[in-house]
């Protein structure tokens, strides 16, 4: 089996593909794509797979606009991180999904049933697919409970400047400079948030818009940015992320 990853983040792309291999020692990955762009140049220059895997948010747009632009005639699973409510858009349109964090066995049964139904991507109803999830209302996370000693406290989201990673553990910091250990991982995070207030900067920081405080050309067309608070440490938007970036401070 031939198959296509479109996936802006490299973590969740090499967990993906691990994944697969340990269903379908037989897959084999043919590429993996972060971004509109790339993913339409590679189908253009080669044949199409047996399936395709792909996320819904791309680096330069969603990846609706790869099937609006070429006719796909295989499998498709799409991986979201919207919630269930909206995924009856998918259920309607025949198509398989996944939600982030993906799970093993759920990837399975996906890929257990895409066999079963022969299903392929002549039956994709983008514009259907898109109007629904328009009209389903998606619920953030407003809160987090932490820890402070033995007492429980709820911080909402709107005192909360930035979610950072450290020896594999992720931290959040409050606008008042206040840091408390949570459960999450970045990647769950990501999925969490509301996206007009936060963005994944690079694997291991996701920032809320009110804490960059600065922005400096990096080498190689990248950013390197200043938080408030302040944090000790280099904080660089890559070189393919950084015109992303641009967009969603400028939306």
């Amino acid at each position: 089996m031939k198959v296509v990853v479109f996936e802006d983040e490299k973590l969740a792309s090499e967990r993906l593909i691990q994944l697969l291999q340990s269903i379908r020692p037989d897959a084999e990955v043919l590429a993996s794509m972060k971004s509109v762009e790339a993913a339409l140049l590679w189908l253009e220059n080669n044949e199409q797979p047996d399936l395709i895997i792909s996320d819904i948010q791309l680096l330069d747009g969603t990846s609706f606009e790869i099937f609006e632009q070429h006719k796909i005639e295989c499998p498709v699973i799409f991986t979201t991180a919207f919630d269930e409510y909206a995924i009856k858009a998918f259920e309607v349109n025949s198509i398989d999904y996944l939600l982030k964090p993906i799970q093993k066995e759920k990837l399975e049964v996906a890929l257990s049933k895409l066999q079963a139904q022969q299903s392929s991507a002549s039956s994709l109803d983008i514009d259907s697919i898109r109007e629904m999830l328009k009209s389903e209302t998606v619920e953030y996370k407003s809160r987090f409970l932490v820890k402070l000693g033995q007492r429980i406290r709820a911080i909402p989201v709107e005192k909360i400047a930035y979610f950072y990673s450290q020896d594999k553990l992720t931290f959040l910091v409050t606008f008042e400079n206040q840091k408390y250990p949570i459960d999450q991982t970045l990647e769950e995070l990501d999925a969490l948030l509301n996206p007009k207030n936060y963005f994944r900067v690079n694997r291991k920081f996701l920032v809320h818009f009110d804490a960059v405080a600065d922005i400096h050309p990096y080498f190689k067309g990248r950013v390197k940015l200043g938080l408030e608070p302040q944090i000790d440490e280099d904080i660089v938007v890559s070189s393919e992320k950084t015109p992303v970036f641009k967009q969603w401070l400028d939306s």
